[in-house]
């Protein structure tokens, strides 16, 4: 356990960030999850009508530094691919 002031103060900001990451993570994995079921079922239409709440949380989730910009760009581009391609 943390002894010093400081010590307590990070381990108190650690626990909040990890927290804070963990509702991220959730967030994003339970969109994709979602999003991929309905791809599946073949309801392509539901599917895109949920792709800007996912665009949304990834970029916020980058932007807050969770994930690098990079990812969030590719997990949306993989994303929207899959569904144009189910699409045809």
């Amino acid at each position: 356990m943390p002894i010093t002031k400081s010590a307590k103060k990070a381990h108190r900001q650690s626990v909040k960030r990890a927290e804070r990451n963990l509702g991220y993570k959730k967030r994003i994995k339970d969109l994709v999850k979602e999003i991929r079921s309905l791809a599946d079922q073949n309801k392509i239409k539901e599917a895109k009508k949920l792709l800007p709440q996912l665009y949304k949380t990834l970029d916020k989730v980058a932007k807050a530094g969770y994930i690098k910009k990079g990812n969030a760009d590719r997990r949306k581009s993989r994303l929207t691919k899959m569904l144009d391609k189910k699409e045809r």
